[in-house]
Protein backbone atom coordinates (compact mmCIF):
# COMPACT_ATOMS: atom_id res chain seq x y z
CA UNK A 1 0.00 0.00 0.00
CA UNK A 2 1.03 3.62 -0.65
CA UNK A 3 2.04 5.89 2.01
CA UNK A 4 -0.33 8.55 1.66
CA UNK A 5 1.60 11.07 3.40
CA UNK A 6 4.13 10.89 0.50
CA UNK A 7 1.31 12.94 -1.65
CA UNK A 8 1.58 16.63 -1.25
CA UNK A 9 0.08 19.22 -2.65
CA UNK A 10 0.50 20.66 -6.74
CA UNK A 11 1.69 16.49 -7.15
CA UNK A 12 0.69 15.62 -10.87
CA UNK A 13 -1.30 12.44 -11.30
CA UNK A 14 -0.67 10.44 -14.21
CA UNK A 15 -2.04 7.54 -15.13
CA UNK A 16 -0.70 3.72 -15.52
CA UNK A 17 -0.50 4.92 -19.63
CA UNK A 18 1.69 8.15 -18.82
CA UNK A 19 -1.73 10.47 -19.61
CA UNK A 20 -2.18 13.12 -17.26
CA UNK A 21 -5.04 12.93 -14.71
CA UNK A 22 -4.89 15.90 -12.98
CA UNK A 23 -3.21 18.16 -9.81
CA UNK A 24 -3.32 17.24 -6.47
CA UNK A 25 -4.77 19.94 -4.64
CA UNK A 26 -4.95 17.86 -1.43
CA UNK A 27 -5.56 14.81 1.00
CA UNK A 28 -9.25 14.33 1.73
CA UNK A 29 -8.93 11.63 3.66
CA UNK A 30 -8.11 8.53 1.86
CA UNK A 31 -8.75 10.20 -1.42
CA UNK A 32 -6.80 12.97 -3.48
CA UNK A 33 -8.85 15.85 -4.44
CA UNK A 34 -7.61 16.94 -7.39
CA UNK A 35 -7.75 20.95 -8.48
CA UNK A 36 -10.60 22.57 -9.98
CA UNK A 37 -8.59 23.43 -12.97
CA UNK A 38 -8.45 19.54 -13.75
CA UNK A 39 -12.38 19.66 -13.80
CA UNK A 40 -13.57 18.77 -17.52
CA UNK A 41 -16.06 20.40 -18.71
CA UNK A 42 -19.83 20.92 -19.33
CA UNK A 43 -21.42 19.44 -16.10
CA UNK A 44 -18.23 18.33 -14.79
CA UNK A 45 -17.03 22.46 -14.65
CA UNK A 46 -16.06 23.96 -11.25
CA UNK A 47 -16.07 20.50 -9.41
CA UNK A 48 -13.50 18.92 -7.21
CA UNK A 49 -12.54 15.50 -8.20
CA UNK A 50 -11.65 13.01 -6.40
CA UNK A 51 -9.15 9.40 -7.00
CA UNK A 52 -9.49 6.64 -4.47
CA UNK A 53 -6.32 5.36 -2.64
CA UNK A 54 -7.12 1.98 -4.18
CA UNK A 55 -5.95 3.39 -7.82
CA UNK A 56 -2.85 4.84 -6.48
CA UNK A 57 0.19 2.71 -7.97
CA UNK A 58 3.15 4.64 -6.94
CA UNK A 59 4.34 8.46 -5.74
CA UNK A 60 7.62 8.78 -7.67
CA UNK A 61 9.42 12.26 -7.13
CA UNK A 62 6.63 14.94 -7.92
CA UNK A 63 4.04 12.66 -9.18
CA UNK A 64 1.67 10.10 -8.02
CA UNK A 65 0.81 7.28 -10.75
CA UNK A 66 -2.06 5.08 -11.23
CA UNK A 67 -2.72 1.63 -11.50
CA UNK A 68 -5.09 2.26 -14.55
CA UNK A 69 -4.81 4.05 -17.69
CA UNK A 70 -5.87 7.74 -17.58
CA UNK A 71 -9.09 7.39 -19.67
CA UNK A 72 -10.24 4.34 -17.11
CA UNK A 73 -9.05 6.14 -13.81
CA UNK A 74 -10.98 9.37 -15.38
CA UNK A 75 -14.39 7.07 -14.86
CA UNK A 76 -13.50 6.08 -11.88
CA UNK A 77 -13.19 9.54 -10.45
CA UNK A 78 -15.76 10.71 -7.43
CA UNK A 79 -16.95 13.97 -7.98
CA UNK A 80 -18.05 16.56 -5.40
CA UNK A 81 -20.03 19.60 -6.42
CA UNK A 82 -19.87 23.04 -4.76
CA UNK A 83 -16.67 22.48 -2.59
Amino acid sequence: MTDLSQIKEHMEVIGADGVHVGTVDHMDGDRIKLTKKDSGEGSHEGHHHYISQGLIATVEGDQVRLSANADVAVTFEEEEAGS
